[in-house]
């Protein structure tokens, strides 16, 4: 989702992937001129490119998804999750869904000032607000940017309520916040939890917390007294769905609260690179699980449609919500996907904040 129309001064002769993007009039092909290149690609390192939006809080209309507020203080993100549905979204940009996406990061500098100049418009409506709905609030650039931070602190300014998803271990570093703002039920966690396996979380998300790290955060946010629910995300079949019950148990185990899992998603952009990422580590598995989503996708590896696009439908899609019910229960986990279930009376704007002196 493109939340506003700034666009940031982007040399496109830099941008080395920018074949059949789709909102260019140019497309590149690559042509064999008889080099051969025996030498190991160097690391490509990460480029920020400093934004001034316009504005910070984009509106959702899905059904789909326990939100209608979000903030995503980057552009792209260095995890290098290759399933990452928010990988199409700088192609907008004029930078690739591929190798762009990991080390070409939009930092949305202004991003605190413009949340409180919201604030304090005076139609201004409190209501939860989701940070890091489209790319990792906690990704490695946040170390050093801190625009996560400064964000949460503007949300603790002015007691708004708000939810994080993530699966960062430095959202540790902010445990003060989470703490204040969960004592007055301001605040709630998503950890993403895709695997239990070290091996299969390299190569699915290889620049990512582990998954013993992730647990660990899942614990600690718990003992703080905030409300944590794991996101078990994306299922893939036969890449990680058997681990669907292993990873709720893990999440129980370390007192996470609540529990939610999605269906593999591929759009646009994604469906090229997740297929060449699945002939890459999993030769012997690439026609089966792209079967198993043409079945669970209407003949197609991804619907659009609200309400089937999450989870998916037919005989696979249904076995897997199956599976999940019991064994929520079992754990005690709440699947309450309330929109507000977070509290938005605390809100005061600064100069009702003011005028209380």
């Amino acid at each position: 989702m493109i939340e506003d129309n700034f666009v940031p001064e982007i040399d496109v002769r830099e941008n080395e992937l920018l074949d059949n993007n789709r909102y260019h009039p140019i497309s590149l092909i690559d042509v064999d001129e008889g080099w051969s290149r025996d030498e190991a690609l160097p690391t490509v390192p990460t480029k920020l490119i400093p934004e001034q939006s316009k504005t910070i809080i984009s509106s959702n209309k899905s059904p789909d998804i326990p939100f209608n507020k979000s903030i995503n203080p980057y552009r792209g993100c260095e995890h290098g999750c290759v399933y990452c549905y928010a990988r199409p979204t700088h192609a907008y940009w004029d930078m690739s869904p591929g190798l762009d996406f990991e080390t070409k990061i939009i930092v949305r500098t202004n991003a605190a000032p413009l949340l409180e100049q919201s604030f304090n418009k005076p139609r201004y409506q409190c209501e939860p607000i989701c940070i890091g709905s489209n790319t990792d609030p906690y990704q490695p650039t946040e170390r050093s940017e801190r625009i996560t931070r400064s964000v949460l602190e503007v949300l603790q300014r002015y007691r708004h309520s708000f939810s994080i998803i993530t699966k960062g271990e430095l959202i540790l570093r902010d445990i003060d916040i989470l703490t204040n703002m969960a004592k007055g039920n301001l605040c709630s966690v998503a950890v993403s939890l895709t695997t239990l396996n070290n091996e299969t979380k390299r190569k699915l998300e290889p620049r990512t917390a582990s998954p013993a790290a992730r647990l660990k955060v899942i614990e600690q946010l718990s003992k703080a007294g905030v409300n944590v629910t794991v996101l078990a995300a994306p299922i893939i079949p036969v890449v990680n769905d058997h681990e669907l019950e292993d990873i709720l148990t893990a999440a129980s185990n370390v007192s996470a609260k609540s529990a939610a899992y999605i269906f593999l998603r591929l759009p646009l952009e994604i469906d090229t690179l997740f297929t060449e990422w699945l002939q890459q580590h999993y030769p012997d598995r690439v026609d089966h699980v792209l079967s198993i989503m043409r079945q669970s996708r209407g003949g197609k590896t991804y619907e659009s449609q609200f309400h089937t696009r999450m989870k998916g439908r037919g005989v696979f899609a249904d076995l897997l919500h199956q599976r999940f019910q019991p064994a929520t229960r079992k754990h005690g986990f709440n699947i309450d996907s309330s929109r507000n279930h977070l509290d938005m009376t605390r809100f005061r704007k600064q100069n009702e904040q003011l005028s209380l002196f």
